[in-house]
C-alpha cells in the first residue's frame, strides 16, 4: 500500500487513454477469471466484494456487485467489465472533482496506476 495524492483529473486522464485503460482493466479482469472461461462470476470477484467494508483501502474493483449482470446467469465478459469499470472510475472521478486529496491505494488497484501513470507521463497518446 502507498499514500497517494490525487483528484479527479488523474483519475479522467487515465479512462480517456484508451490502450492504457484497456490494458489495465483487462489485466485485472484476467486476474479474477481464475477459470479462465472469459467470463467473471460473483464468486470470482467475491475477493474485490469482501474489501468493499474496509475503511482506507482502494479496491481494484469498487461497486463491482454492479457488474454482475443478471441477465446473463450473473456473469460479465471483458467488453462489459470495461464499460462498468469505466462508469465506475468516472463516477469517482466526477466525486473528487478538481481538488486534490491524500488516499491509501494498494499495489495493483486501477487508481494506483492512474497515479502512477500520471507521475510518469504515461499518458502520451
Amino acid at each position: 500500500m502507498s499514500v497517494e495524492i490525487l483528484d479527479g483529473s488523474t483519475i479522467r486522464k487515465f479512462v480517456d487513454n484508451e490502450r492504457l485503460f484497456h490494458q489495465t482493466v483487462d489485466d485485472l479482469f484476467n486476474r479474477l477469471d481464475k477459470n479462465k472461461d472469459g467470463l467473471l462470476s460473483y464468486s470470482e470477484m467475491m475477493k474485490e466484494l469482501q474489501c468493499l467494508g474496509a475503511v482506507g483501502v482502494d479496491c481494484d474493483v469498487v461497486g463491482t456487485v454492479s457488474f454482475v449482470d443478471e441477465e446473463e446467469m450473473g456473469v460479465v465478459d471483458l467488453e462489459g467489465f470495461r464499460a462498468e469499470t469505466k462508469k465506475m472510475m468516472l463516477a469517482m472521478a466526477n466525486g473528487l472533482g478538481s481538488l486534490p486529496v491524500q488516499v491509501v491505494l494498494e499495489e495493483n488497484s486501477l487508481l494506483r496506476k492512474a497515479v502512477e501513470c500520471e507521475s510518469s507521463k504515461g499518458f502520451a497518446l
